[in-house]
């Protein structure tokens, strides 16, 4: 007869189990469901004391005469929650033997409760759903059989290309047909699909077309930049397939095939004059094709797919734009040059190469993968500027408070020739900005010399050159050139000097 009183006597003590079953003889199984059934009767050693060997045998093994009792699980509900993501044996044994030591009952052992596990599948064939749990995966590809559109002024048939997207826990699909196979088709596609579904899976399988996978070997896999966006966008992870392995997404190969025969067969004779007359008859077979009963399980895709939606990753309050990728070089003026429309970048980055990514609405800049800055994307006429005041050197930020037409203005105070002269500087320079410093130290020189021999040296500037710049004017200043025809400034005409550009060409006159 074994001695419980002693087992939970040296356990009391501090013995581990293993010691315990050597110090009396017995197996280490013995000593561990004893002392599991006395944990869960909240049996110890001192209340076992006032009891004789019988009772306390009766008290934690009332039904065996000393052969514990065990629970068994309840499978049935193991396998259903087996489905779900992240879920392991270990975690579902552990809930287990929470709940038979609050009931008062033995669990089994890991090892014993996995054995078990495994003959339930065996006897009830409930395999297929392990490796398919809801919300895990998402199989995409082309369909092998296309569509066509017919051009309603040629009588042209136009190819049309099909996308099929599988949840494989529920089967549930989602088709739209594409006039092309090419990087904004497929990226597109994939953006519908998740909307379609309203989340997202972990995982997106797809085949190793060079719009999504650029290389996949034993070793090493290269995604596409667009591609390996739009997964971190999403939250997910792409999983290529092998190379020619197509049973590595069977579910979307046997989609395929059913949408194949259930909605594109169906259509055959029908003739759809635009891609949206033709994606709307394809919603509706594929609503039909969701909604259409198992042959083999209760249920359909639809239903199936109500109990899968709930596992999906949420998805992003917007959905992906696809981007573009270019090289560039940032310029002397601290900007790059984007379809001619010019953004700035930190001046520390001048005469870097940068790489700019481009969506229809924004322009960020990476330098060695890290984003520099970003700037709203300027639409319209060419030549237009977005400088942010923090790229500017610290010689440029002071001006940031001036503006060209602050510069016009006070220079429209002095004098028509210091308006041409401010009107070129600015026109001069590629960035408006870049020839601030240029008009103040002008503008300021009246504050030296006084405005009217300003306005004449301009004048006189005027007469040797089309481009007259600061420089030029501070030399006539200091050289006193502008007193010799003080009059020039006020009686100046460009007629008069052989000069045929006026102030009103420099002002944005007709030209």
């Amino acid at each position: 007869m074994t001695d419980y009183r002693e087992i939970l006597r040296q356990r009391s003590l501090g013995l581990s189990q293993s010691k315990i079953a050597s110090s009396l003889g017995v197996s280490r199984t013995t000593v561990v469901n004893t002392l599991q059934r006395a944990s869960a009767l909240s049996l110890d050693y001192p209340s076992a004391g006032a009891m004789s060997d019988r009772e306390l045998e009766s008290k934690l093994f009332p039904a065996g005469g000393g052969t514990p009792s065990y629970s068994m699980p309840d499978y049935e509900r193991v396998y259903k929650e087996m489905a779900k993501p992240h879920m392991t044996q270990q975690l579902l044994w552990l809930e287990y033997c929470e709940e038979c030591r609050q009931s008062g009952e033995i669990p089994y052992q890991l090892t014993q409760f996995k054995t078990y596990y495994r003959e339930y599948l065996s006897k009830t064939k409930a395999t297929m759903h392990i490796k398919r749990k809801p919300g895990e995966t998402m199989e995409v590809d082309w369909a092998g059989r296309g569509a066509a559109i017919v051009n309603d002024e040629t009588g042209e048939i136009i190819d049309a290309h099909v996308f099929v997207a599988v949840l494989p826990f529920s089967g549930y699909a989602y088709a739209e047909a594409f006039l092309n196979r090419n990087q904004e088709s497929w990226i597109v596609a994939h953006v519908n699909a998740y909307t379609f579904f309203g989340g997202v899976a972990r995982m997106l399988v797809p085949d190793n077309l060079k719009t999504g996978v650029l290389k996949n070997t034993k070793t090493e896999v290269v995604l596409n930049k667009s591609y390996h966006e739009l997964a971190e966008y999403y939250g997910t992870v792409i999983l290529p397939t092998r190379v020619c392995k197509p049973k590595d997404k069977p579910s979307v190969e046997s989609a395929v095939g059913n949408v194949s025969s259930y909605i594109l067969a169906a259509i055959r004779n029908h003739k759809f004059f635009t891609l949206q007359e033709l994606n709307t008859a394809i919603r509706s077979r594929l609503d039909a094709f969701n909604d259409k009963p198992f042959q083999k399980k209760d249920g359909s895709r639809a239903t199936w797919f109500a109990e899968e939606s709930e596992s999906l990753i949420p998805l992003p309050r917007t959905p992906f734009e696809l981007a573009e990728w270019r090289l560039a070089t940032v310029a002397f003026n601290y900007h790059i040059a984007v379809d001619e429309q010019y953004y700035s970048v930190p001046f520390e980055y001048i005469k870097r190469k940068v790489d700019i990514r481009l969506t229809r609405s924004i322009v960020e800049v990476f330098f060695e993968g890290s984003r520099v800055c970003s700037h709203v994307r300027l639409h319209g006429r060419k030549g237009q500027y977005s400088t942010q005041e923090h790229h500017m050197p610290p010689n440029h930020q002071q001006y940031i408070q001036w503006n060209g037409e602050r510069f016009r203005s006070w220079a429209a105070k002095i004098g028509k020739s210091v308006s041409v002269v401010i009107e070129v500087i600015l026109m001069g320079c590629k960035v408006e900005q870049q020839g601030y410093r240029a008009c103040m130290a002008l503008l300021k020189l009246s504050d030296k010399y006084g405005a009217e021999r300003l306005e004449a040296s301009c004048s006189k500037a005027l007469e040797y050159t089309t481009r007259p710049n600061y420089r030029i004017i501070q030399t006539i200043l200091k050289s006193g050139h502008d007193k010799t025809k003080a009059e020039t400034s006020a009686n100046f005409t460009p007629d008069a000097f052989g000069f045929t550009r006026g102030a009103d060409y420099y002002m944005g006159g007709s030209r």
